[in-house]
């Protein structure tokens, strides 16, 4: 151990300047979940991604993507939001943070709540590399709506794991999971997937809310 010649206050250092992630995580991405508010009714402002993009074609999400580097989450959510709506950065209002997902695929998902006025979503340009369409579902019905709830189950595969060397030669007792897949239908087009999870729990938090 003599090479790396430890000191203590510089372990302290780099540790108290250090901001800290979720062990894992190899990618981030930030979204925006936009409330529209259309005739006094509020709405969620989706999109269709366009059916040319290698990843996800053709599926609904909110806007977002990729966090860059020096970027901060929210400023993710808000560039990506004005790139793929065609909107200027002064019609995006954000309101608060969101809970963030890390889901098991090693990727974390930070989620922000914005506000878009009607008029900037009906003269909106999409992009159309990324962006099919937008459509807007009234927040009522959405809250009104039962998902059906997919259990997809995470079964870890072990076969060639090295059990004599962690001492267990038997095969060691490997947890498994399950993640919630929920699934919005008898709108525009079908919610699901992560967007279905960011959706169900907006709502769930509004329900909750409400049953104080």
């Amino acid at each position: 151990m003599k090479e790396f010649n430890l000191k203590t206050a510089d372990i302290e250092k780099l540790f108290r300047e250090r901001t800290p992630k979720v062990i894992g995580m190899k990618k981030s991405f930030s979204v925006l979940v936009p409330l529209v508010e259309k005739d006094g009714r509020p709405h969620l402002l989706y999109e269709v991604r366009a059916k040319n993009l290698d990843r996800q074609p053709g599926e609904v999400c909110f806007p977002g993507g990729e966090i860059e580097e020096g970027e901060t989450p929210l400023q993710a959510a808000v560039r990506e939001t004005v790139e793929e709506l065609g909107i200027s950065e002064d019609e995006t209002e954000v309101i608060c943070e969101l809970d963030a997902i890390h889901n098991y695929t090693n990727f974390s998902m930070y989620c922000f709540l914005g506000r878009i006025a009607y008029e900037s979503v009906k003269n909106a340009k999409p992009n159309a590399a990324e962006v099919e369409e937008l459509f807007l579902v009234p927040l009522e019905e959405i809250l009104e709506a039962e998902p059906y709830i997919y259990k997809l189950s995470l079964v870890p595969k072990t076969d060639d794991f090295p059990n004599d060397i962690i001492g267990f030669p038997d095969g060691y007792p490997w947890r498994k999971g399950t993640s919630d897949v929920p699934i919005y239908r008898g709108f525009e087009h079908v919610i699901w997937g992560l967007t279905g999870r960011i959706t169900r729990n907006f709502l769930e938090i509004i329900k909750q809310s409400r049953s104080k």
